[in-house]
């Protein structure tokens, strides 16, 4: 058997594997997201009209969309004298991966420079949403339920943007005809183990920290 048979034999295979799959976890992902964006959007539009006014979202002293909207950190943006929600950014990127997510069920290629600027659009998008929940959880110290939604909807949305990147997209790509450590890490499951490890770890921290108080 020759090395481009072999490599080619330790391919990841199976219905998880295929584009149809991949890209339709991405699409839902990104439409919840996009969604949710449309959302807190509205919330915070109506925020700005009623400032005395309770939101839909306000459920208790922690679980409140409301403090989390008055906060410095919701409006990070700032341009002659204006200052621009997050949740707008959010409607213009999650437009971007739903686009993104349609062309991988299409199956129309692309060149890759775009899958790999697609997956780094994808890594910044992550950070971002990270870096306002740990400001939400440890310096406001209330949480949006609705960025919470928005917040999972991105991670699983950049699990499958990284499994299309590597199994569908082939990126990194081959070294002397040989396939990557990738491969194994997706044809023998380790993301589906390590991506529900990575969900729990959210689910943890956030109970450990606001646990008893969510639910008073």
């Amino acid at each position: 058997m020759s090395e481009q048979e072999a490599a080619f034999e330790r391919k990841p295979r199976g219905w998880r594997h295929g584009p149809a799959w991949i890209y339709l976890v991405m699409l839902v992902a990104s439409a919840v997201a996009l969604f949710v964006s449309f959302v807190l959007s509205a919330e915070t539009l109506e925020l700005a009209r009623h400032p005395d006014q309770q939101l839909s979202c306000d459920v208790n002293a922690v679980l409140s969309c409301s403090t989390v909207a008055e906060s410095w950190q919701s409006e990070i943006v700032k341009f002659g004298g204006l200052s621009y929600p997050n949740a707008f950014f959010g409607i213009a990127a999650e437009s971007v991966f739903v686009t993104i997510a349609v062309i991988g069920l299409a199956r129309v290629a692309v060149p890759r420079w775009f899958a790999t600027c697609t997956w780094f659009g994808g890594l910044a998008a992550l950070a971002y949403s990270y870096w306002l929940s740990s400001q939400s959880l440890f310096v406001i110290n209330a949480l949006c339920p609705w960025c919470l939604v928005l917040m999972f909807a991105t991670t699983v949305q950049f699990m499958a943007l990284s499994h299309a990147t590597a199994v569908v997209q082939e990126l990194p790509g081959r070294k002397n005809g040989k396939r990557r450590g990738l491969d194994t890490y997706y044809r023998l499951n380790y993301d589906l183990m390590i991506d529900v490890v990575w969900v729990l770890v959210l689910i943890v921290i956030i109970l450990a920290k606001d646990g008893p108080a969510l639910f008073r």
